[in-house]
């Protein structure tokens, strides 16, 4: 029990440490999946999204230029987001 109280200390926090940038960048990740889940154009559930230290990462494949473009758009316009690493490929 004291254990998981410590944890829950460490991730209540708010030191900015590896267990606050995690949330964050988790966080990040759902807000980029749910802003290309918009985009009728894109199919999300095709497209790998990750986040790290507020480096959001893309990788996939889509059907066009212009679906490359807007998701990378669209991932810049989430709170938190400090670039964008576009690894998107045309089918």
């Amino acid at each position: 029990m004291l254990a998981l109280g410590q944890l829950a200390g460490c991730a209540m926090s708010g030191g900015g440490g590896p267990v606050a940038q995690a949330v964050d960048d988790a966080t990040i990740t759902a807000g980029v999946r749910a802003a290309i889940g918009r985009d009728p154009a894109l199919r999300v559930s095709e497209l790998g999204i990750e986040t790290v230290q507020g480096v959001v990462q893309l990788s996939g494949f889509v059907s066009s230029a212009d679906s490359v473009a807007a998701a990378a758009a669209l991932a810049r316009t989430v709170k938190g987001v400090k670039s964008v690493k576009n690894d998107l490929r045309l089918k």
